[in-house]
């Protein structure tokens, strides 16, 4: 007889709409007689280990749409890869709890476990229906136009830089903005939508999809510098050079590394850092500042895509729909069929899972150091409504009367 039960978990970073693909879920899936119990597992795949569930059966419809409207991960989060080994833990205790339905909301290495779980079920003849819905403010999943949380934090971004443009305007100099993105540069390509006039920033754009050489960067900022009085400049934490070795490790001289051995770039300023000395002493430029966005991007609560809210809710409500009137596992993906409207299709798990989507190149100009007006469309629709908007005084000058050269 079945059990009617039903497991939802998040995953890797959070973002401002991912609680809007968890109450998605609990609340779809509340339309189906034949679910009866919604559980969340706390810190995602370590809470399913763990044992470490709740019932969102529970939950009144009005909370969960306050928390829906709330960043970052509602039932918390987790870093943990699991290996096929820790996916068979997983395995044994949604079978033990008589879980039918597993929901996991995250970015590539959760598409994976999801992959990896199906497969376990599947060996064992389990009858579990396992979906993978999308959520990565990195822009990354392959087989997606855009991702759930990318619109968000790339609307943080553009925003961000609009304001440090105007601030580097009214005190010029050199400012250096580094924002995440290891592989892909869509989050730091966002930086250009505030953009109003030609000379506004960001003028320099490096995205990990091009080799960096730090001559030429310097070059680029000379260049600029001498042009406009003053340059911003957006970088992506991932810049490598021709080798594929993270700039950050060429600067630096210690560096941590993360849970999965890979040079720790986000959280700390260290590259920000580094690129401004290295304009000071080479350029001799005094006003040289430098900021790193790290985690701000993920969850800033008043900075938020009504696109991308509506996006996260409905991308959660296919998978629930796909689970319960379908026949297959798989990643639940975004594709734009308008300018602007979007569908859902269900891919093979295998089609998403490890994979990494990176910045096409019509979106990135030939100079390497900007972007196309076809990223520009490709982004507008997604940050949503109400972007603010900058403007400038029609100086007109007043005689000199001292100073008067004639």
């Amino acid at each position: 007889m079945a059990s009617g039960k039903i497991l939802v978990a998040q995953g890797g970073g959070p973002t401002a709409v991912i609680n809007q693909s968890l109450v998605g879920v609990a609340l779809e899936a509340r339309r189906f007689q034949e679910v009866n119990r919604i559980y969340g597992a706390r810190h995602g795949v370590r809470g399913i280990v763990d044992e470490d569930f709740v019932d969102l059966t529970q939950e009144t419809s009005h909370n969960l749409e306050l928390v829906a409207n709330t960043p970052s991960s509602a039932l918390g989060s987790t870093r943990d890869k699991p290996d096929e080994k820790y996916c068979q833990e997983i395995f044994k205790v949604l079978r033990a709890h008589e879980i039918e339905h597993f929901f996991y909301i995250g970015g590539n290495d959760s598409s994976d476990t999801v992959r990896i779980v199906s497969l376990e079920a599947q060996k064992a003849g389990y009858p579990l229906r396992c979906i993978h819905i999308p959520k990565t403010i990195d822009n990354d999943l392959v087989g997606n136009d855009h991702t759930p949380g990318f619109p968000s934090a790339a609307r943080f971004v553009a925003q961000a830089f609009a304001g440090a443009n105007l601030d580097n305007a009214a005190l010029p100099g050199v400012y250096v903005g580094v924002v995440m993105g290891r592989h892909a540069g869509f989050l730091t390509a966002a930086s250009a939508l505030g953009k109003k006039f030609p000379d506004d920033g960001p003028h320099l754009i490096y995205l990990p999809e091009r080799t960096f050489v730090l001559e030429k960067f310097l070059t680029d900022v000379k260049d600029t510098y001498q042009r406009y009085g003053r340059c911003v400049i957006a970088v992506s934490e991932g810049i490598h050079d021709a080798a594929g070795t993270p700039i950050l490790s060429l600067l630096a001289k210690d560096l941590e590394q993360d849970a999965h051995g890979n040079v720790q770039l986000s959280g700390t300023g260290a590259l920000a850092d580094l690129l401004c000395e290295e304009i000071k002493s080479k350029l001799g430029i005094k006003r040289v500042r430098g900021d790193t966005f790290g985690y701000l991007q993920r969850s800033f609560i008043g900075c938020v895509s009504d696109v991308d809210q509506r996006e996260a809710r409905e991308v959660a409500e296919k998978a629930v729909q796909f689970a319960m009137w379908g026949s297959q596992n798989g990643s639940v993906a975004i594709r734009r069929t308008g300018f602007y409207s979007v569908d859902y299709d269900l891919l093979p798990l295998e089609a998403v899972a490890g994979k990494t989507r990176t910045m096409e190149d019509e979106f990135i100009s030939a100079s390497g150091t900007d972007i196309t007006d076809a990223f520009r469309l490709y982004l507008r629709p997604l940050l949503g409504s109400g972007m603010p908007d900058a403007f400038r005084l029609r100086f007109s000058p007043v005689k000199k009367v001292l100073k008067n050269t004639n």
